[in-house]
């Protein structure tokens, strides 16, 4: 998966908005991504390395870092993406 660059328009009254309560609208836009990503690979992390435990067929070894845990969690047949998810659920 490639690098992702996601942009945000925020009109004129928007800003000034924002900028009533913060300093930075993208500094705060970036550790707003930041705290979304920390707390996804938190529940993520938590919730495979649960299933890991408790599948008898699993025997390696629980990768202790975040990208060759991702990387084993992602390519398992039983992983489903949110959207995967919510589609095989009948969530909108």
């Amino acid at each position: 998966m490639a690098k992702l660059t996601i942009t945000i328009e925020v009109d004129d009254t928007d800003q000034k908005c924002l900028l009533n309560d913060i300093t930075n609208i993208n500094e705060w836009a970036q550790a707003a991504m930041t705290g979304k990503i920390n707390g996804c690979w938190k529940r993520m992390q938590q919730a495979w390395t649960t299933k890991l435990i408790n599948d008898e067929s699993f025997t390696d070894a629980i990768p202790s870092n975040k990208a060759d845990f991702i990387t084993l969690v992602t390519a398992r047949s039983d992983y489903k993406t949110r959207t995967e998810r919510d589609a095989a659920s009948g969530t909108p």
